[in-house]
């Protein structure tokens, strides 16, 4: 096979990188100054010029040098030497137990009473009464609570009591859920995991967001009092989560089994390694 010395190619030019230069100063002139924006025009106007003056009417070629090189390619056969000695460590799907959907219902709704009573508690304290609390969570839905004292919040008002109610439930459900999936992921230390360290976090997390959702709970919370109610619904919903009967996944199970499909000898095998 005859290869050339030299080959046509395209011709180097600079020309389009001016244009895109031009370009960029003229859309900082929008944010600068006009003279910038001027300078841009110029050279994009160059620019353009400068490229089809290269290409049109007919493109600009040079000559390239062909370098010949010479590609020997090798075949190699590799062995696989497969690890005898850990074929008979079983392997492991973590976490190998979890809670049932029940246990964090269970839990959601012993630490939403907790925090409840908490929060009923600190309002009796404070003298703004036992239901300032629930209106503080629902004052954000309402505007007419912002123009009211601490003295006012705290009275009961049967249209934010059914509003209140069912979004602190929903809410103790929604954590109570969540504890029960990821307690299992630190069985050791359920109450460090569920009583300070989540509790901590979302607290940090509502007090950087809380003056968006809900400015006059903002403006009248207690924080210390608001912090220790969450513990407390931490520590009651991860006591009554830690405490329920803890099932065993299935990820152990073939998937074959699992999807229900008849194969001879799968759920045998399975049995016997449960009992080894």
């Amino acid at each position: 096979m005859n290869i050339p010395e030299k080959i046509e190619v395209p011709a180097a030019t600079a020309w389009p990188i001016v244009l895109a230069f031009g370009l960029t100063l003229v859309s900082a002139g929008f944010v600068t100054a006009a003279s910038v924006s001027i300078l841009g025009a110029i050279l994009a106007v160059a620019g353009a010029v400068g490229w089809f003056r290269q290409v049109l009417p007919v493109e600009s070629h040079e000559w390239a040098p062909v370098d010949q090189e010479e590609i020997a390619i090798e075949r190699s056969h590799e062995a696989v030497q497969r690890i005898t000695a850990l074929q008979a460590i079983p392997r492991a799907w973590l976490p190998i137990e979890i809670y049932p959907i029940s246990a964090g219902i269970k839990g959601g709704l012993a630490g939403g009473a907790a925090m409840a009573l908490l929060a009923g508690l600190y309002g009796i304290v404070s003298g703004n009464g036992v239901w300032y609390a629930m209106d503080l969570l629902v004052a954000g839905l309402f505007p007419a609570v912002g123009t009211e004292t601490a003295t006012q919040i705290g009275t009961f008002e049967l249209h934010q009591f059914l509003v209140a109610v069912p979004l602190h439930l929903g809410m103790s459900l929604l954590v109570g859920l969540l504890y029960g999936a990821m307690l299992p992921m630190l069985p050791r230390r359920p109450i460090v995991l569920g009583g300070v360290v989540a509790p901590l976090l979302w607290s940090g997390l509502i007090y950087g967001i809380l003056d968006f959702v809900n400015p006059v709970m903002n403006r009248h919370i207690d924080w210390a009092w608001f912090v220790a109610s969450q513990i407390a619904f931490g520590v009651v919903a991860g006591l009554v989560v830690a405490v329920q009967e803890r099932i065993p996944t299935r990820q152990r199970i073939p998937l074959t089994v699992r999807m229900g499909i008849e194969a001879a000898g799968l759920r045998q095998e399975h049995q016997q390694e449960r009992k080894q």
